[in-house]
């Protein structure tokens, strides 16, 4: 009888649930959430107006990438560049959607080759893209900031 009431004790006091407060088993279990999170994907994508929000996250994202190309297109409609040679390069511009839906450009990669053909483009890029705005990515539910690239391709062939 003496055996299982010291393991009977034994069980009671080696359990540590009993221990925890309910403050800290909240905050045990709020960690354990936030490590199962995946924090480099969201669950839903920046969207402009044209795109839907209830299409899955792949169609999302070329709805998204494909907006911001022709918004780039529309922006440069209006200018006509003139070069002395023929030239094709890409430019690297780095983007960030705030959790207000804000977008931002953080980074215009340096091509000193565009730059000498068509002087002044990354100045024009930020002044053309400053009041852009779309509904901004979520995950599980939160306005997320999310940051992306845009390869712009420069091409006097065509």
């Amino acid at each position: 009888m003496q055996r299982w009431w010291f393991l009977a004790m034994l069980l009671i006091f080696t359990s540590c649930q009993y221990f925890l407060s309910s403050e800290e088993q909240t905050q045990r279990l709020v960690n354990e959430k936030l490590m199962a999170i995946d924090w480099n994907d969201v669950h839903q994508y920046p969207l402009f107006e044209e795109c839907d929000e209830m299409a899955p996250k792949p169609q999302q994202r070329i709805c998204f990438e494909q907006q911001m190309l022709r918004r780039f297109v529309e922006a440069f409609s209006d200018t006509v560049y003139e070069v002395e040679e023929e030239f094709k390069d890409t430019l690297f511009v780095d983007f960030e959607v705030d959790e207000d839906g804000f977008v931002n450009i953080t980074e215009i990669e340096e091509n000193n080759a565009i730059e000498r053909v068509v002087p002044g483009f990354r100045d024009e890029i930020r002044k053309r893209f400053k009041d852009l705005t779309v509904f901004p990515a979520q995950k599980e539910g939160i306005k997320v900031k999310i940051k992306f690239r845009l390869p712009i391709v420069l091409d006097t062939e065509n």
